[in-house]
């Protein structure tokens, strides 16, 4: 009996820790104060003020459309590039696993200061030859496919090492083509992994903040480097609400793929 009560103590903690800051975030939104120390009753002043405010709905424009366009890349690129490593021998599977991991175990300050040297030498070659070249949104693209690349990959390939190659050298054998038998047989089977691929990098490339303050150049905010400069001002309540929205909606996206992937069960 303690033994439960325990496990389920340790449990709620663990859960508290996790979502008091969330929860107390969302409070704050609907605070009417300005201030996070007092009360002033509730009030949806500040989600009235968000949708008013030019600025912070251009930085949250950037950072959806950055969002899913690296997400959408990253996983088409990942998820050939998993397929190309997982039809290579087992050593060269290896060397490329081994090369795919280390972005991810790279700190991601180094990174991104490596991206700024790039572009910045791309620049000076370029207007070399009479072609203007400057950091905005296309560089915070590159660096956010380019980081998201490896969790596609990750994500796909335990999908594909699982997957029954009977049935799709079955179709070929009925006369199906290689591109037809993969849509209808490969794809299915390992698009869970590519459905996670695809989230995963959504919601990295939303938070990304290390890597995009250095390649974004002038006129290129997302919300993560919009908050950024407002610390020293001091973070608007606007600011709150939008995070509650935000994580609202990747919340309800969540439930909704994990209920879609029970059904397929």
């Amino acid at each position: 009996m303690i033994k439960k009560w325990l496990s389920r103590s340790y449990l709620f903690l663990i859960v508290l820790f996790l979502y008091a800051p969330i929860v107390t975030l969302m409070v704050l939104s609907f605070n009417h104060s300005r201030t996070s120390v007092k009360w002033g009753g509730f009030s949806l002043k500040w989600y009235r003020q968000l949708f008013e405010n030019e600025t912070i709905l251009a930085a949250l424009g950037n950072t959806l459309l950055i969002a899913v366009l690296s997400a959408t890349i990253a996983t088409l690129l990942g998820t050939s590039a998993a397929i190309a490593i997982h039809h290579m021998k087992k050593r060269h599977q290896n060397i490329c696993m081994s090369i795919v991991n280390i972005p991810m175990l790279n700190a991601e300050i180094v990174t991104g200061i490596a991206f700024m040297l790039l572009f910045i030498t791309v620049g000076n070659l370029l207007s070399k030859v009479g072609i203007h070249f400057e950091m905005g949104f296309g560089t915070v693209l590159i660096g956010h496919i380019t980081f998201n690349l490896p969790y596609v990959v990750l994500s796909v390939m335990p999908k594909l090492k699982q997957l029954n190659l009977s049935m799709y050298e079955a179709a070929l054998d009925l006369g199906a083509g290689e591109r037809q038998a993969f849509f209808r047989i490969v794809l299915p089977d390992i698009m869970p992994g590519v459905l996670s691929g695809f989230l995963l990098s959504f919601t990295m490339s939303l938070d990304d903040f290390v890597i995009t303050h250095f390649v974004k150049g002038l006129g290129a905010d997302t919300l993560s480097t919009l908050i950024y400069s407002e610390l020293r001002k001091g973070i608007k309540p606007e600011m709150y609400a939008l995070s509650t929205i935000l994580f609202l909606a990747v919340f309800l996206v969540l439930v909704f793929v994990n209920l879609k992937q029970r059904e397929q069960q």
